[in-house]
């Protein structure tokens, strides 16, 4: 599922760029949203298919997926709202409950390390990714009259100094690779908990002394178990910091009881998540009824809310509550997408655009990389060298500094050049033992490079908080009329000189 600006976004609700009758089988690394989230649309679209994926997986995709069709419910009710109003075709949701339900008949579930066949000639192998409960790597054997064709994908690699969660693995050496590259573009100090609890605490410490909540925009599947967890601890340990704590988010409280079922870590021979079962300052609201009720709240406390970018689920409507108060502290933990609210909010910006309201940002906001479920650069390159690769490596799932930061560290570890492969959205290629050919490239669906800018949906709303700062700014009323007529002659000049395609034809320079 596509996640970020409003343009990337639009590529959910668009026909997939071939028959997804035709797919044989669906290998899932994990239950992330952005990976498994348009499973139901491929079903919906004429996939029958099995989808193979580990237990967890299985398990935690029962919930995230019903929960994307709820939320996609009420997100295409309230924006065809707006569209009615403004005389805007309506859209549909990309799929709903009973899509979902298909979707879930289709999974059959497969052990780590224990080969499975998916498909004539395909056999996959599941090793642990370190990432999220029940993720994985997947190694797929591809077996023809000729030769044998082995391709790694790495899925998402989780942080090689982390404890709730066992080890990353696989097989070594390895063919070709697909390889994410997130982070591939930085490096983050190696925290143990400890130091991690210690980064939290101050963030706590300094949310109190602003007077109000502390509001944390979560993933629900995997950093909000992990953050509750901790401040449990904290709060525990520090009584001038304990408050009660908030899960609104009907998806994370799900998820908890699969982490409580299925969180045995063999490494440590523990289920590190027990201590939630029974923790009396965690408030579950599962009722939207339950969630209103947070806004009689004053003083201290902590809400989690999804999302964790900020771009969907509660958390919009608590921004919307409490961003325009100075005392509010909103705290991001992880990674937030070129486009998304949660990284318009951590660039700075002083006025954003939530369910069609301008909303004022006076908050404090606040971000730290203690949290990420991702191996930094340094990380994911020694992962692919331990997998020994001897064919081709493919970089994706990154923005563009991230593919090109990691590409850039393979060549300092002495990886040819030329076995480096950066692919664009829709590209493909033909993978043999010993060779890779690009096949004949199909009309891509995004502008180059799109995936890593804002698109003109935030630079809107950029530009109408700063037109506005401006028009306070200024004490003289003609010179605003002035300012306003100018910008409204410069906007007819561009309708006039656009093209038929939507394109504008010149480049209209504001004074």
């Amino acid at each position: 599922m596509f996640q970020g600006p409003k343009t990337l976004k639009a590529l959910n609700y668009e026909p997939f760029p071939f028959d997804p009758a035709t797919i044989d089988a669906v290998v899932l690394t994990h239950a992330h949203i952005d990976h498994s989230g348009l499973l139901p649309k491929l079903v919906r679209g004429g996939f029958r298919g099995p989808i193979f994926a580990t237990p967890p997986t299985r398990d935690l995709c029962a919930v995230m997926l019903a929960d994307a069709a709820e939320l996609q419910a009420m997100d295409v009710e309230n924006l065809n709202r707006r569209n009615e109003r403004r005389g805007l075709p309506v859209v549909t949701p990309i799929y709903g409950p009973a899509d979902v339900a298909a979707t879930l008949r289709l999974f059959e579930t497969a052990k780590l390390r224990q080969p499975v066949a998916v498909a004539p000639g395909v056999e996959a192998c599941f090793w642990p990714a370190g990432h999220l409960l029940g993720a994985a790597s997947v190694e797929l054997v591809l077996a023809s009259a000729s030769d044998t064709t082995r391709v790694m994908f790495s899925g998402d690699v989780g942080a090689l100094a982390q404890h709730l969660l066992p080890a990353p693995d696989g097989p070594s050496p390895t063919q070709h690779v697909v390889l994410e590259s997130t982070y591939g573009d930085r490096e983050r100090p190696a925290l143990e908990p400890g130091r991690r609890r210690d980064i939290l605490t101050e963030e706590l410490r300094q949310a109190r002394a602003a007077g109000g909540p502390l509001l944390l925009p979560v993933f629900a599947i995997g950093r909000a178990q992990e953050l509750l967890l901790d401040l449990l601890v904290i709060m525990e340990s520090n009584p001038d910091l304990a408050g009660e704590i908030f899960l609104d988010s009907p998806l994370a409280i799900e998820a908890t009881d699969v982490f409580l079922k299925r969180g045995w870590n063999p490494d440590s021979q523990s289920n590190p998540y027990l201590p939630l079962q029974h923790a009396e300052r965690i408030h579950e609201l599962l009722r939207p009824q339950e969630s209103d009720t947070l806004d009689r709240l004053r003083g201290w406390h902590v809400i989690l809310a999804g999302s964790g970018m900020c771009d969907g689920g509660r958390i919009r409507r608590h921004l919307k509550r409490l961003l325009w108060r100075k005392e509010t502290t909103v705290l991001m933990t992880g990674h937030q997408a070129v486009g998304t609210l949660g990284r318009v909010l951590v660039e700075g910006q002083d006025l954003v655009r939530i369910q069609g309201q301008d909303v004022r940002v006076r908050a404090n906001i606040r971000s730290i990389d203690a949290y990420s479920g991702h191996a930094d650069a340094t990380g994911l390159v020694q992962w692919l060298l331990d997998r020994a690769p001897t064919g081709t490596i493919f970089l994706n799932h990154g923005e563009p500094d991230g593919l090109a930061g990691l590409a850039r560290r393979l060549e300092a570890a002495s990886l040819p050049t030329n076995r480096i492969i950066t692919p664009a959205l829709d590209e493909s290629y033909g993978l043999g033992a010993d060779e890779v050919q690009a096949a004949a490239a199909s009309r891509p669906r995004l502008p180059q490079g799109a995936a890593g800018r804002q698109d003109w949906h935030n630079r809107r709303a950029g530009f109408l908080g700063l037109l506005n700062d401006v028009l306070q700014e200024i004490s003289d009323d003609d010179a605003r009329t002035r300012l306003l007529a100018e910008l409204t002659r410069q906007v007819k000049v561009a309708r006039r000189q656009t093209t038929v395609d939507g394109a504008a034809a010149t480049t209209v320079t504001l004074p």
